[in-house]
């Protein structure tokens, strides 16, 4: 079955299209606000058409295309492609400032491609057993897997941000996570009566406003992003460091299990990675001011999530992700059920898709590698030219989401919210964790506590409930630790 997979993937057109799908995809993520999710659900009319196949392969290739090609305008502009790319930029920016954007570029696309072959491996030999695995997570799990991420808050400040204002960035995010409609009661809270935030408030306009407007507005009055064209041309020698693939391979484990999990996405197995490594760092007070270490950790994380997030989809029908659940209905469109059938009966098909997964990998760090000299060069880019393109792509992008005109208004007064808040000293990052994980631990704190009819036990109950209590504290504790040793009196 294996080799019968593999021959008809090496026919020509399931080939060109794993080809053309990983080119797409890489320039779909390199664009503000066209996320992965948008692309695979655009071309899965197209793919109806087509053979089942070569249907599921291009989608596969933009999926693995698109969660690479967020890190590239993220590096370059801290503008983040797609918003697994957000833990990418606090890193990736500062190294193009200091005219190192060429090995950044290089470290992001060699730990997305090992991130992504490590998860596809995964799912091509563990997927039943993992998928089994991903069952036993309930609302308890979830809730503390979210805490876990918001421990990360603690390990984000550093000399300019201290620990109090990373923390009150992380509250501000929380409280923006609250607008909508209350998961378990259904009251509507703070949508000051508009109907477009029902739904609480976009991420994407969010994200959009507070690193692509922000970053245009701070551009302002400078020629380019890195005026000195020299540091650009001299970048392309530099080699990896050493260690590097120490954190490639926290972020590509990291991925990987987050990803397994459903529901849960890639930009949390990113800033989780991210957290992680800078918490094993040597040299953790470099984070934030253009460290490598940091790129590995997140470009391997969101793209482990791709392989980790097909597990419970194939052999489930479980999502992993929304992009996940964009290729579910791909496979249902052309009657593929998930499940033990997808590996049995269609498992020529279902095997010839999980390699083309290895193929768009090595397609997306062929391309990586090759264009990485000439990608830095954006930097370089006028402002005068540089700005209202990116803005233009940002305001479509957050219209693009949900057809919401209050959608671009949102994006650009997070925009200016952006300017003064880094101004001041808070951190964005810290900021976009609150507003990513609020919703999952509030529903997953609510629904636990509901279960459990008010006992706070059901929270200690579960092996994999201790297992997340004990890194949470690994992870929170001795970061804290150093904080107040370093700066007893200045840690706010």
């Amino acid at each position: 079955m294996i080799l019968e997979s593999l021959f008809s993937l090496m026919a020509p057109m399931p080939l060109l299209a794993v080809l053309l799908g990983t080119v797409s995809g890489v320039a779909i993520g390199g664009m503000p606000g066209l996320t992965a999710t948008m692309a695979v659900a655009l071309l899965i009319p197209v793919t109806f058409t087509l053979d089942p196949l070569i249907g599921l392969v291009l989608m596969g290739g933009v999926y693995c295309g698109a969660m690479y090609g967020g890190s590239i305008p993220a590096i370059l502009l801290r503008t983040p492609g797609t918003p697994a790319a957000v833990a990418t930029a606090l890193e990736g920016y500062p190294m193009t400032q200091q005219g190192r954007a060429g090995l950044a570029l290089k470290v992001s696309v060699i730990a997305s491609c090992v991130g992504g072959i490590f998860s596809t491996l995964i799912l091509l030999i563990l997927a039943p057993i993992l998928a089994k695995f991903a069952l036993t997570f309930g609302p308890p799990e979830y809730f503390l897997l979210a805490l876990l991420g918001l421990a990360g808050l603690v390990s984000m400040a550093d000399e300019k941000t201290g620990l109090i204002k990373s923390l009150i960035s992380g509250v501000i995010g929380l409280i923006i996570a609250v607008v909508g409609t209350d998961p378990i009661s259904g009251m509507l809270r703070y949508t000051a009566g508009l109907t477009d935030l029902y739904d609480g408030v976009a991420f994407m306009p969010v994200l959009i406003g507070m690193f692509s407007i922000s970053q245009m507005l701070t551009l302002t009055g400078k020629k380019s992003v890195v005026e000195d064209a020299d540091l650009v041309t001299e970048i392309k020698r530099e080699p990896l460091p050493k260690g590097i693939f120490k954190y490639i391979s926290i972020g590509s484990l990291t991925g990987t299990l987050v990803g397994i999990l459903p529901g849960e996405g890639a930009t949390i197995a990113a800033f989780l990675s991210y957290n992680i490594a800078r918490r094993r760092s040597k040299k953790p007070e470099m984070f934030g001011k253009g460290n490598p270490e940091g790129i590995a950790a997140a470009e391997a994380g969101n793209n482990g999530c791709v392989g980790g997030s097909l597990v419970p989809t194939l052999t489930l029908g479980i999502p992993g992700n929304s992009v996940a659940a964009a290729l579910l209905g791909g496979l249902l469109v052309h009657g593929l059920i998930p499940g033990p059938e997808l590996f049995t009966t269609y498992g020529s098909m279902t095997y010839a898709f999980i390699f083309s997964l290895f193929i768009a990998n090595i397609v997306f760090l062929i391309l990586g590698l090759y264009m990485a000299p000439y990608f830095a060069k954006i930097a370089l880019t006028p402002t005068e030219l540089l700005i209202p393109v990116v803005c233009l792509f940002s305001v479509l992008g957050s219209y693009s989401m949900n057809n919401s005109v209050l959608d671009v208004f949102l994006c650009l007064l997070f925009g200016l919210g952006a300017v003064l808040l880094h101004k001041t000293g808070f951190s964005l990052g810290a900021l976009i964790l609150g507003l990513i994980l609020g919703p999952i631990a509030e529903t997953g704190f609510a629904q636990a506590l509901i279960m459990s009819r008010g006992s706070a036990a059901i929270f200690f109950e579960s092996p994999q409930a201790l297992a997340l209590w004990f890194i949470t504290f690994l992870l929170l504790v001795p970061p804290l630790i150093n904080i107040i040793k370093k700066n007893p009196t200045k840690s706010a």
